[in-house]
């Protein structure tokens, strides 16, 4: 039972810093797009991600540190790029929820939800390389018991951040209010392409 308290707060931890994939949570909650999806997509990828790397992180974890975190850097920085871009082409134009909703499908969701998840390094960073890492000297029911703590740490906050901004949606029906959104997500998301290109540069 430790090792699943342990698991749940160490998991919880390193998901609340707010990174990409949770900004785009966030505003799909606001949008009311799909969030059941979302949620259960970004929720069921940290645990075979957190699984993952509780069972083969000491056997992977040289192969990892040299060429994922560096492939998928080069592929995330390209994804944030254009959706920065498509952002900013956003700004002039009218806001209708509803609208939205219709106009965007599931398949088109679950893209973007891969998409944000698996190009996202920093995924891989605190699932895969630090919960493996961390664990990789427990017992193999240790580990398991610390593995479903993690795990259930991402599904109580993906499920918790993304019917909360469905809520807060009320509060963002104007295109005003949702003007302010786009613009913190492009200075986020330029400020987070920046560090991710020096993140990038350094592995070299």
């Amino acid at each position: 039972m430790e090792y699943l308290v342990l698991g749940f707060f160490t998991g919880l931890s390193l998901i609340l810093a707010l990174g990409a994939q949770n900004v785009f949570v966030i505003e799909q909650g606001l949008k009311k797009q799909y969030i059941f999806l979302i949620c259960l997509i970004c929720s069921l990828s940290d645990l075979l991600l957190i699984f993952s790397g509780i069972l083969l992180f000491h056997f992977f974890h040289q192969y990892f540190n040299l060429f994922v975190e560096f492939s998928l850097n080069i592929l995330l920085i390209f994804f944030l790029i254009y959706f920065i871009y498509s952002k900013i082409k956003s700004l002039g134009v009218h806001v209708n929820f509803n609208s939205e909703i219709k106009n965007i499908s599931s398949s088109q969701i679950l893209l973007k939800t891969l998409s944000f998840t698996y190009l996202n390094a920093h995924v891989y960073s605190d699932t895969v390389f630090f919960l493996g890492n961390f664990s990789k000297n427990f017992l193999f029911d240790e580990k398991i018991y610390f593995g479903i703590g993690a795990s259930t740490a991402s599904f109580i906050f993906f499920f918790l951040l993304g019917y909360l901004s469905v809520y807060l949606s009320k509060y963002a029906q104007n295109d005003k209010s949702w003007k302010y959104i786009n613009v913190f997500i492009i200075v986020f998301m330029s400020l987070l392409a920046i560090y991710i290109v020096k993140e990038t540069v350094y592995l070299l």
